[in-house]
């Protein structure tokens, strides 16, 4: 297996959301695909999902990519509050994790501080501005 990469839902602040993890991870967009984009005679967008994501990817390291769209209103509301899956980073260093750390939880809410594990790993788990759940974790013995 080559890569498991994430999908995140989101109802109308993809955009925002990823230009946020963007200024955490650095990069740039590998494929940004609005609804607009894919409308035709056969599929029909309505003008308030127009702009709304339909695909968007951020490469993160070597060969992992976070992926998102917008979930068009006609297909009902995400809760991203119960949203209770977890994106886990697994960083190089302390020092890079800290980073992590700190960047994506800005705005959020810390469910378990960053630090040594009972299981001897280095690590925290949050909820960011946006409802999604991370565990950022810095495991030494790798």
């Amino acid at each position: 297996m080559r890569a498991i990469n994430p999908w995140i839902n989101f109802n109308g602040n993809a955009e925002e959301a990823f230009n946020f993890y963007r200024s955490v991870f650095g990069g740039e967009f590998s494929k940004i695909v609005r609804f607009k984009d894919l409308a035709s005679e056969e599929f029909k967008i309505d003008e308030k999902d127009e702009n709304k994501i339909m695909h968007i990817a951020l490469p993160i390291g070597k060969q992992n990519v976070l992926i998102a769209n917008d979930v068009p209103e006609f297909m009902g509301p995400v809760n991203e509050s119960e949203n209770r899956s977890k994106i886990v980073v697994s960083t190089e260093s302390r020092d890079e994790a800290d980073k992590i750390f700190s960047g994506l939880s800005a705005g959020g809410e810390v469910e378990g501080d960053i630090g040594v594990t009972p299981w001897g790993t280095y690590a925290g788990m949050f909820r960011d501005k946006y409802g999604i759940e991370w565990i950022v974790e810095f495991d030494e013995s790798l």
